[in-house]
C-alpha cells in the first residue's frame, strides 16, 4: 500500500498544481497558464510511470508511447515557459515550433516502429529488454529508445544553458515594471531553472537503474520526483513575468526626445505623475505597476520609465519604494510601536519581506535597526 502511495505521489502533486494554476483566474498570466498545461503533461508522464513501475503491463503497453512523447516534449516546453517569462508575449506555433520539431519527429518514428512490431512481442519486451533480441523490429525499438532517452538528457542540458542566458539578459526588466521588490526579483526563476538539473539527474538514475530497481529505491525516486514537481509548481506559482511589457510602442523615446534636460512635454507628464504619487498616494497599492501609471498620465511605458531613470536616476521599483519609505517614517512618527505587518500594509508594501528588502536596499539596515534610527532621530532636539 505504501509503495502504491509513493509511486502515485508525483501524480498527486502535478494534479494539485494543474488545478491551482488553472483555478485562480484573477492571478492568471500567460506564463502561469502555460505552466498549468506543462503540469498536465507531467500528469500524463506520471500516470505512465506508475503503470510501468507498479508494474501494470496490461495498461502500460498503451501508455509507453505517450510516456516517451511526454518525456521528449518536457524540456522544450519548459524552455518555452522561460521564454514566456522573459522575451515572448504568448505561445504561438509560428514562434515556438522549432523547439518541438525534434521531439515530434522522434515520437512519430518510435510510434511507426511500435506499429510495425508484433504486439505480443512488443508487450513482453517492454518489461524484459533482453527478450527477442533477434527480432529486427525489437532491435530497432531498442535503438530508438536509447536515442530518445539520450536526447532527453541532452535537451535538458541545452535548455538549462538557454534558460540561464535568458534570465541573465532580462534580469533587470521586472524592476522597471513592478513596484513590489519581491516581484522585481527573479530568484524563483533561477531555482526553477536549477530544478531542471534535478529532474534530469533523477531521470538518468531511474533509467539506468530500472532493470535492477528495488522497492526502497522506487519509493525514494518517487518521493524525489514529487518534491521536485512540488517545488517546480510552487516557484512557478510565485514567479511573475521577468519582462512583462511586450507592447510595441511607436512613440518610444529617442535620442532626440531625451537630452541633457527634460522638455516641456516631459515636465507635464512628470507633473501628472507626481500628483498621483503625492496627492493621490497611488504608491499605497502594493500591486502597482508602471502600466497603471502609464494609463493615468497618458504616455507609454518605455517613455515613462526613461523619464524616471533620467530625472531621478532610479528604476521604477526604487522610485515607488522611495515614497513608501517616506510613508513608513510618517507612520512610525505617529505610532512607534506599530508592528511590521501593520507598517508593511499601511505603507503599500506587499509583505514584510518586501518592506525588509526595500529598507535594506536603501539604507543597508535591518528593520529593527532602521526603526531604532528613526525613533532616535525623533528624540533629538531640533
Amino acid at each position: 500500500m505504501f509503495l502504491t502511495f509513493a509511486l502515485l505521489s508525483p501524480l498527486y502533486v502535478t494534479i494539485f498544481w494543474v488545478i491551482l494554476l488553472n483555478g485562480q483566474k484573477d492571478t492568471h498570466s500567460t506564463p502561469r497558464s502555460f505552466l498549468a498545461k506543462l503540469m498536465f503533461l507531467f500528469v500524463l508522464l506520471n500516470i505512465s510511470r506508475f503503470c510501468q513501475l507498479q508494474p501494470l503491463p496490461q495498461l502500460y503497453v498503451y501508455f509507453d508511447i505517450p510516456y516517451l512523447f511526454a518525456g521528449t516534449f518536457g524540456f522544450p516546453l519548459y524552455h518555452i515557459y522561460f521564454r514566456l517569462l522573459t522575451v515572448d508575449e504568448k505561445f504561438t506555433w509560428k514562434a515556438h515550433y522549432r523547439y518541438l520539431i525534434l521531439p515530434l519527429v522522434l515520437g512519430i518514428v518510435y510510434f511507426v516502429a511500435v506499429f510495425c512490431t508484433p504486439f505480443a512481442e512488443y508487450k513482453v519486451w517492454l518489461f524484459d529488454r533482453n527478450a527477442f533480441q533477434n527480432v529486427p523490429q525489437i532491435r530497432l525499438l531498442k535503438l530508438l529508445r536509447l536515442i530518445i532517452l539520450s536526447s532527453v538528457e541532452l535537451q535538458a542540458i541545452f535548455y538549462l544553458v538557454k534558460n540561464t542566458l535568458l534570465l541573465k539578459k532580462y534580469s533587470d526588466r521586472a524592476e522597471q515594471f513592478y513596484s513590489n521588490m519581491s516581484d522585481g526579483k527573479y530568484n524563483n526563476a533561477k531555482i526553477l531553472n536549477l530544478l531542471v538539473i534535478i529532474t534530469c539527474l533523477i531521470h538518468v538514475i531511474t533509467a539506468i537503474d530500472l532493470m535492477h530497481i528495488t522497492t526502497n529505491k522506487l519509493i525514494f525516486y518517487s518521493i524525489l520526483y514529487a518534491i521536485d514537481y512540488y517545488l517546480m509548481g510552487y516557484m512557478g506559482y510565485r514567479q511573475k513575468s521577468i519582462n512583462p511589457t511586450f507592447e510595441i510602442e511607436l512613440d518610444s523615446p529617442t535620442d532626440e526626445n531625451f537630452g541633457a534636460e527634460i522638455n516641456a512635454d516631459q515636465k507635464k507628464i512628470l507633473k501628472k505623475m507626481l500628483v498621483e504619487f503625492e496627492i493621490n498616494k497611488i504608491y499605497l497599492n502594493s500591486e502597482l505597476t508602471i502600466m497603471d501609471i502609464k494609463r493615468l498620465v497618458g504616455t507609454n511605458r518605455t517613455y515613462l520609465s526613461s523619464m524616471i531613470n533620467q530625472e531621478y536616476n532610479q528604476n521604477f521599483c526604487a522610485f515607488v519604494n522611495g515614497y513608501r519609505m517616506n510613508e513608513l517614517e510618517r507612520i512610525l512618527h505617529e505610532s512607534d510601536d506599530a508592528s511590521n505587518e501593520v507598517l508593511a500594509e499601511s505603507a503599500g508594501f506587499g509583505s514584510v519581506v518586501s518592506m525588509k528588502r526595500a529598507i535594506s536596499s536603501k539604507t543597508g539596515l535591518s528593520i529593527p535597526e532602521w526603526k531604532n534610527q528613526i525613533i532616535v532621530s525623533q528624540l533629538k532636539p531640533v
